[in-house]
């Protein structure tokens, strides 16, 4: 086969596998967020905007976290990035210990935000280094195959961890994240042992050590394919998150589902249809060109956040489900169009840690959507991931069409 045509070059497919397993780690991270949005409304007697600080502080992590993470890899290495961002993730797991023993929200939320700074370590490393492990051509679809670990993470948080925190027996918020902090930090003696080979870029390095961040986000920013895609991930962010932080809030507000079901069927219902089309979607861009099945998939999204919106029963019920399907291919495809305008060597590493500062929109998502459904219902609060999903189909259609310059 082509070496342009391989998903991933035979030299790099150890890191591959290595790195991919971390995207498992932080799905499951980010998924737990959409259980315990509704476990404390009752444990500790919230409302839904109060519980949205739950999304609001872990991506605040991320939003802070991104840029000085991006440094830090561009100085010591894809390897130390790892290692920082797990040991991160391990302590702010380790903190709901005295979280529980005090029953503090605030304490629950200075862990999260730990966690989500760790989060975003690992992401601002892992996602660049993907795109790298191969050639150009094929970056977007192998993002998509390793982000397709995301979303088995995705898959199995919300049922194990909702199965627990909503049965009658139990209700220990501090076990499950004890159990994943002793994991992670485990994992993280693991990558401390091991190697992982920079990716060495033919051109860009002899210059990068003499340009400053500043400068390096000047030039960024100055292109205008990569500001809209950062706009695009932004807005596809607060779309998939809100969605995801306030699910069982909507499938139990009319008693279609229990609080125990809304958590399997966000499980193995919404987040397993998303990671069955994030690998679909894989394989349909090995043969179709990315921009062009973007453009498909979003157009479906704003479709089915209406359907949702006006309320229409059963088929209300279908658009939210074609929403998982549809959304699964937007992160990885337009961080790895936008990432591909990006100069080669430092470059990429401080658009990679601006690129992911974008989950903030999530935060900001959530709370208005949990706000309007507050005020008014949780049909109509989805208007908010509507919105998104309505600038990330312009942003595909400019791509697909064209419009948007590699170069500018």
């Amino acid at each position: 086969m082509d070496e342009n045509n391989k998903l991933v070059s035979k030299k790099y497919l150890q890191p591959f596998i290595l790195i991919t397993s971390l995207f498992f780690m932080w799905g499951f991270a980010r998924a737990i967020l959409d259980v315990l949005n509704k476990h404390f409304q009752e444990s500790l007697s919230i409302t839904i905007t109060h519980s949205t600080l739950i999304q609001t502080t872990t991506y605040l992590g991320y939003f802070l976290m991104a840029l000085p993470a991006g440094i830090f890899i561009t100085r010591y290495g894809y390897r130390r990035g790892v290692v920082m961002g797990l040991l991160l993730f391990g302590l702010g797991s380790l903190m709901f210990i005295p979280g529980e023993h005090l029953m503090s929200f605030n304490l629950f939320l200075a862990a999260l935000f730990i966690i989500g700074c760790g989060l975003v370590v690992l992401e601002t490393a892992a996602n660049p280094y993907v795109t790298e492990l191969g050639s150009p051509v094929t970056a977007a679809s192998r993002l998509n195959l390793a982000q397709s670990f995301n979303g088995l993470g995705c898959i199995l948080a919300p049922v194990i961890v909702g199965s627990f925190l909503f049965s009658d027996t139990s209700g220990s918020v501090a076990l499950p994240y004890t159990v994943m902090g002793v994991i992670v930090l485990c994992v993280a003696a693991v990558f401390c042992r091991i190697k992982l080979p920079e990716i060495k870029q033919p051109e860009g390095n002899g210059d990068d050590a003499q340009v400053g961040v500043r400068a390096i986000i000047r030039g960024l920013w100055s292109k205008r394919r990569f500001r809209l895609g950062l706009l695009a991930l932004f807005c596809y962010e607060v779309a998939e998150i809100s969605i995801n932080s306030l699910f069982i809030n909507y499938v139990t507000a009319d008693g279609w589902l229990t609080k125990p079901e809304a958590s399997t069927v966000l499980s193995f219902g919404a987040l397993g249809l998303f990671m069955a089309a994030r690998v679909a979607g894989s394989w349909v861009m090995s043969r179709v060109a990315a921009e062009r099945v973007l453009m498909a998939c979003a157009v479906m999204t704003v479709a089915g956040s209406l359907a949702v919106v006006l309320d229409l029963g059963f088929l209300s019920k279908a658009g939210l489900f074609a929403i998982y399907a549809f959304e699964a291919i937007m992160f990885p495809t337009i961080f790895a169009i936008t990432i591909g305008c990006v100069e080669t060597g430092r470059y990429t590493k401080i658009a990679s840690s601006l690129l992911m500062m974008t989950p903030l929109g999530g935060a900001v998502g959530t709370s208005l959507m949990g706000a309007m459904a507050d005020a008014t219902s949780m049909s109509t609060a989805f208007v908010v991931p509507m919105a998104g999903y309505l600038f990330v189909m312009g942003y595909a259609m400019m791509v697909a069409g064209k419009k948007l310059d590699k170069q500018n």
